[in-house]
Parts: structure tokens; C-alpha cells; sequence
């Protein structure tokens, strides 16, 4: 699936008549909002814990080279490889030089959104590198040839019997869609694959900067297998992704599963401090971290927009959109979507490709409400729109009624006597027949104009009061 997020327009029509797709997308993101809120509420400290969160990526981010040195710095005393990469194309290329270094044939994955951003699997496939995801959701997408439509939930657009044609149709097996049976085909699949792989490729959820050490969170023991079975571990990092110690992990790990999946805790939690082999006997024997900026720094300078770096990928501002909930994830057009997508969409890939995806937002400020580390998303939109419309990229049409409306505000008696008449003209109209406004009315009603104007009635209402 090759998705640009220039053509998101088009996708959002082709989502809007998928009803099915909107159907799964709905129900399933509605559960996962009942289930955070329900545990949210058993935390008495629930907004403490938010506000430390986000005073701890404040300071990081506001300190952020000196604690990616000390990380650098501390790995490499436990033995683990510090690779840093530019760009996507810098980063892949570091991935394929240590899978050429150790003769690679076959990698496993486990879910990992920044190597999706780097376009990973295609790369290592086109150098004759089996590459398998084996988280359950990445796992039935890579079948489909698509991406993640959830942060969290990759498979989020996809029903059981989707799932059961999936696995009848790429993976020869018979058909069904009942849940423990499609399981078991999947384990039993990827298994094999696992104890077969050369390399193990992760993300990382945290990195502790005082002791150089990856913390990968994960429900399905996929993750810990793809990091402890092969010689070879990669793990793949944003530069964001920095906490300084231990010590803060901790409400991290409360707020990130409660707010993903309702969880008080995920079932396991990877702490990786360097080659296991020598200490144990077994695991990888080669440990690799890769660093990667691809925009970040670009984005961390802008005293305001940096916030959107905050994000430790839970994925409630999308269950909680009611846009979201509509068109699902790929209607984005990019490996991130919902809320938060719709801030880094046009940082990562500029204004001109993500001019649309500011715009995919209701601006009802729920993303703000249910965020973890209290990102300010609507803030961003608004600023982000902002900066489409000052590089042109806006309607002509949209552009002049701005200006008409800005001329009509400094004048107020001519702006009266055009908000008026519109309101007496609509009397005209026989029964509830409302104006026609394009690219509006076609899909929903446009309210009618009050007869009496909203400034008539304030100053009724106010003289009311005076009384």
C-alpha cells in the first residue's frame, strides 16, 4: 500500500463509503475509550501523573542533546552499538549494512510505527531480506500488502471474517473466524519464524538516558522473542524517545497501557541493557540501537510545535475523535493518523504534501482531554492550519471571503446591513429550504439565519439585565 498524504481527499471519500470499514473503525475505538475511562478513574492520582509526564518530556526536550549523549554514552558501556541516522534513507541503509555484516537472511519485527515512517520492510525486501511482523495486527496488514490504520491497533479496520479470508487466502489454510483458531494458525506460522530468524528488529517505547538501557512494552511476547531468539537485535528509535532515568518510567508505564488498550499494565515489559549471550548463555549476541532524527530536530526547534514530540504513541486521541471514528486510519494518508498524526503529518513531509491533514480535525479538543502527556492538539491544528493558509495553499474562493468578511469588520454599519439581509431574504424561501452553500450542503444541513441577528438579541439580552 502506497499512501501520499497529498492525495488524502480522495481517500477520505472512498473511507466515507466504506461502511463496514466505519463500522469496525466505531465500535471498536467506542470500546477502547470505555475501557481507558474506566481505568483512568481507579487512579485517584490520574492528572498528577499527566502533569509529570508532561513536565518530564518538557525538560527532555528542552535538554534533549545532552541526555542523547548520555544514552549514547551509557550504551555503549553495556555493549550496545549506538548507530545515529539523519533521514529515512540513512537510517535503512545503517539496517542493511549490519544485516550484510552478519550475513542476514531472515528478520523479525515486532510492531514498531518508526520503521513503518522509514518505509523498512519494503527496503530489506528489495535486498532479498525476508522480513516477517509478528505482532498479530502488523502481521495480518504485511499479508494484506497495507499499512497500520491504528497506532496501536493495526488491524483495528479488519473484522474476524476479514481476518479468516486473509489467512485462507495468503496463508493456504482453512477457512475460519473463530478468534482461538485464527490465533493458533498465526502462532504456529510465526513460530517457526521466530526460531529461524537471524536478525530481530524492534521500536523502542522508552529510553532510560542514565543507563543506556531500551524499554519495549508489548502484550503478545512477540516482541521479547524477536529480541531474544536471534543473534542479532536492532532496535529503532526516534530521537524523542528519551526519558532521563528509571525513576520517571514508572508513570509512564501506568498512563501509556491505560490509555492504549484500558490496561493497568501491559503483560510484559522488555528491558534491554545490552547482548544477553554473554551473561546467559543465550540471546542476541549483538545489540544495536539506531538514533534516528528524520525531522525531529526540525521540529523541536519551534518553541510551540515541539510539543507534539511529547507523544508516546497510546493512540486515545484517535479513539476518542469523532473524525477518526468515521474514515479510520489510512484515510491519512501516512503511517500516522488521527489527532496527533494530523500535527506531524506536516512537519515530517512539509506543508505542500500535508496541507490537507490539519484540517481532518472537528477542533472539539476531546484529543486534548483524554491525551496522557497533555499534548495541546487542537493548539497545533490551528497553528499548523495557519501555516498552510500563509503559504497559499488554501481555495481562491476560501481566500477573497476572508478578506470580504476582514473589509466588512471595520465597518460596522455596512457589515449590519449585509448580515441582515440574508436573514430577510430567507423568509422568502418557501418551508425549511436553506441556502446552498458548496462542498457543504451536499453532505449535511446548513442552519438557517436567525431573522433577528445575534447583536439584536445581545443587546435585548443585556438590556434585561440592566433592569
Amino acid at each position: 500500500m502506497n499512501l501520499k498524504p497529498e492525495k488524502t481527499k480522495s481517500y477520505i471519500k472512498k473511507a466515507l463509503s466504506d461502511d463496514k470499514m466505519r463500522s469496525a473503525v466505531s465500535r471498536a475505538a467506542s470500546k477502547a475509550v470505555e475501557k481507558r475511562n474506566r481505568t483512568a478513574g481507579e487512579y485517584p492520582y490520574w492528572q498528577t501523573m499527566r502533569e509529570q509526564a508532561h513536565a518530564v518530556k518538557r525538560r527532555v526536550m528542552e535538554n534533549l542533546d545532552d541526555f542523547l549523549l548520555q544514552f549514547e554514552e551509557k550504551c555503549r558501556e553495556n555493549g550496545i552499538r549506538v548507530h545515529w541516522a539523519q533521514d529515512a534513507e540513512e537510517a535503512r541503509e545503517t539496517v542493511g549494512t549490519i544485516a550484510a555484516e552478519h550475513g542476514v537472511k531472515q528478520v523479525v519485527k515486532s510492531k514498531s510505527l518508526t520503521t513503518e515512517e522509514i518505509g523498512l520492510n519494503r527496503y530489506l525486501q528489495k535486498n532479498q531480506i525476508e522480513v516477517t511482523e509478528t505482532d498479530l495486527g502488523e502481521y495480518i496488514v504485511q499479508l494484506l500488502d497495507q499499512i497500520p490504520s491504528h497506532l496501536t491497533a493495526p488491524a483495528l479496520h479488519l473484522d474476524r471474517k476479514d481476518i479468516g479470508r486473509v489467512f485462507h487466502e495468503k496463508l493456504g489454510v482453512d477457512y475460519t473466524e473463530e478468534p482461538a483458531e485464527l490465533l493458533a494458525i498465526a502462532r504456529q506460522k510465526l513460530r517457526k519464524k521466530m526460531l529461524n530468524a537471524d536478525m530481530g528488529i524492534t521500536g523502542v517505547n522508552f529510553a532510560i538516558a542514565d543507563s543506556g538501557c531500551l524499554c519495549v512494552v508489548e502484550n503478545e511476547a512477540n516482541a521479547r522473542l524477536s529480541l531474544g531468539v536471534p543473534d542479532v537485535h536492532v532496535a529503532v528509535m526516534g530521537i524523542e524517545k528519551i526519558i532521563p532515568s528509571f525513576s520517571e518510567l514508572d508513570t509512564f508505564l501506568k498512563l501509556l497501557p491505560a490509555s492504549a488498550t484500558g490496561q493497568k499494565q501491559t503483560v510484559y515489559v522488555d528491558v534491554v541493557g545490552g547482548p544477553l549471550f554473554p551473561a546467559i548463555g543465550e540471546g542476541a549476541r549483538n545489540v544495536h540501537v539506531i538514533i534516528l532524527d528524520n525531522g525531529r530536530s526540525r521540529i523541536l526547534a519551534d518553541p510551540q510545535l515541539r510539543e507534539t514530540l511529547f507523544c508516546i504513541r497510546c493512540g486515545a486521541c484517535l479513539n476518542i475523535c469523532p473524525v477518526y471514528r468515521q474514515i479510520g486510519g489510512h484515510a491519512y494518508g501516512w503511517v500516522y493518523m488521527g489527532p496527533i498524526g494530523a500535527c506531524l503529518i506536516p512537519q515530517y513531509n512539509g506543508i505542500s504534501a500535508g496541507r490537507h491533514a490539519p484540517f481532518i480535525s472537528s477542533l472539539c479538543g476531546a484529543c486534548a482531554q483524554q491525551c496522557p502527556v497533555q499534548i495541546s492538539i487542537p493548539h497545533h491544528l490551528t497553528r499548523l492550519r495557519y501555516d498552510v493558509a500563509k503559504q497559499g495553499y488554501t481555495a481562491w474562493w476560501e481566500r477573497y471571503a476572508l478578506k470580504l468578511h476582514a473589509f466588512l469588520c471595520r465597518y460596522p454599519l455596512l457589515y449590519r446591513a449585509l448580515t441582515w439581509f440574508p436573514g430577510k431574504l430567507q423568509q422568502l424561501l418557501p418551508g425549511d429550504m436553506r441556502f446552498p452553500a458548496p462542498g457543504y450542503t451536499r453532505d449535511r444541513a446548513l442552519g438557517r439565519f436567525d431573522s433577528k441577528g445575534f447583536r439584536r438579541r445581545f443587546l435585548k439580552m443585556q438590556r434585561q439585565q440592566d433592569l
